[in-house]
């Protein structure tokens, strides 16, 4: 599929409907049914630290940095929209960010071996070329600089719920191939986004090849999730067996 159609496509969606995911999925959150920062502490510190956002979107995880006295705050989005949000949230809480509209694979006006930490909350999917995007990020961070990123696992795609367990089983089945990476449309909001499927090795070989140290990878679904017991979403349900998101911590070499 084209990576211009892709673009398009997406962006058009994020300028459209941003408003309606005005703070989801951001910092301490990682993900739905999903542990959070407060419970892996994979950022620690971040008084003074430089920090970049792929994707930052409505801006709370920037915000999330800045009440932890972070020294610089970046963002990158291609949504003209989202960056509208983010600017004007922060704003509002007293705080401003270096923000930038451009898509994360493409060459940005972003400084070089700068950052001590580029991270992206549940964005990190969007980009059509990872390993171009792997290895941008790896030129914005220092030396031992991190990176920390969150996605859908490519398990969530894959499994659906049978019959079974729509009528309150316990059966999921294998709906798609774990192993197709091609594009596919899915429809979100009475419009449509493309998205592909990407295997776990395909993010382990590319931060390799980036020049990445991975020090960390989670797949674990949260406490109050794993709990949870009478009628549940079919989501949590899927969430119980197996994970919805995942999440790496990376070091520059």
């Amino acid at each position: 599929m084209n990576r211009d159609e892709i673009l398009k496509t997406n962006k058009l969606y994020w300028d459209t409907y941003a408003d309606l995911w005005f703070g989801a999925t951001a910092l301490p959150t990682y993900g739905v049914h999903f542990v959070t920062e407060d419970d892996l502490h994979l950022f620690g510190d971040v008084s003074g630290k430089k920090m970049l956002e792929i994707c930052c979107g409505s801006g709370h995880s920037l915000k999330y940095h800045a009440d932890r006295n972070a020294g610089e705050l970046w963002g990158i989005d291609f949504s003209h929209k989202q960056l509208e949000n983010a600017k004007r949230y922060l704003a509002e809480n007293g705080y401003s960010a270096n923000l930038i509209c451009s898509p994360m694979e493409a060459d940005a006006d972003i400084p070089k071996d700068y950052f001590d930490f580029v991270y992206s909350i549940y964005g990190i999917g969007w980009t059509t070329d990872l390993d171009g995007t792997f290895q941008k990020v790896a030129s914005y961070l220092k030396k031992d600089g991190f990176f920390i990123f969150s996605w859908h696992h490519p398990l969530h795609y894959c499994i659906t719920c049978s019959p079974a367990e729509e009528n309150g089983g316990n059966t999921l089945v294998m709906s798609k191939s774990y192993f197709d990476e091609s594009y596919f449309k899915t429809a979100v909001d009475g419009s449509e986004i493309l998205l592909c499927n990407r295997k776990i090795s395909t993010y382990i070989n590319a931060l390799a090849k980036a020049g990445f140290v991975i020090e960390q990878m989670v797949e674990q679904t949260d406490d109050v999730t794993m709990n949870a017991e009478g009628t549940i979403s079919t989501k949590m349900k899927k969430a119980k067996m197996h994970p919805i998101s995942v999440l790496f911590k990376a070091r520059k070499l």
